[in-house]
């Protein structure tokens, strides 16, 4: 392949946080703005964190298991060793974020705005990122058994070392989406994979998805 048929590849900024505040048990609200702090080994869960900003942000080991996100943004932060089995962050909006170490069980953030997002060494069971818009993703050696980009929207979006059990790319409008770096195992909406890269061998290994789809079959 030319250079000049790579797909552009994800364009993330280098997260630094600075001098951070704790939150000394501070805990942020619904509707808060929170600039500049450290939330450490704290249980975020089931709390109402509607429409809340985070603002340069560090969370190292804290839960967010089940907390309301709904509308949340979060800029120019860095997530490690999050635990959320249930994340609840539909119409949520993250920029300039790492999210590292972490594990997700069912991920709901539809409608989101995600930009300039790195994802790195999650464990992630359901990621849904139906009708959201992405920009310049990266996911590099997680595992995700389900990665939902129905009706999405995704500019310069990229997998290193990742498997992905499944793949929904239907309806969604694809540019510069490198696949080369997920190990796929089951893809739907094959109709949408235009915009899309992969290797000959992952074309190989999904033949009979393509051929199915074609009305084709494979006969010796």
């Amino acid at each position: 392949m030319s250079a000049s048929l790579q797909p552009g590849q994800p364009r993330l900024p280098l997260v630094q946080l600075g001098q951070l505040a704790d939150a000394d048990g501070d805990l942020p609200e619904a509707e808060d703005d929170r600039d500049n702090e450290r939330f450490s080994g704290v249980d975020l869960g089931g709390r109402d964190l509607t429409g809340a900003t985070f603002s340069e942000c560090g969370f190292v080991d804290v839960s967010l298991d089940d907390a309301e996100l709904l509308g949340a943004r979060f800029n120019d932060c860095i997530l490690t060793q999050v635990n959320a089995p249930i994340l609840r962050a539909s119409r949520s909006s993250w920029r300039s974020v790492v999210v590292e170490h972490s594990r997700i069980g069912s991920g709901e953030l539809y409608d989101s705005s995600v930009n300039a997002v790195h994802f790195s060494h999650c464990k992630i069971g359901y990621l849904n990122l139906r009708g959201a818009k992405l920009r310049d993703v990266l996911f590099t050696e997680c595992t995700i058994d389900e990665l939902d980009l129905a009706g999405a929207t995704a500019v310069r979006v990229a997998f290193t070392a990742t498997p992905v059990r499944l793949l929904d790319v239907a309806r969604a409008n694809l540019t510069d989406v490198d696949l080369r770096g997920a190990e796929l195992a089951d893809i739907r909406g094959i109709d949408s994979l235009r915009g899309t890269t992969m290797t000959e061998y992952q074309l190989a290994q999904l033949s009979p998805l393509f051929a199915a789809y074609l009305g084709v079959t494979i006969a010796p």
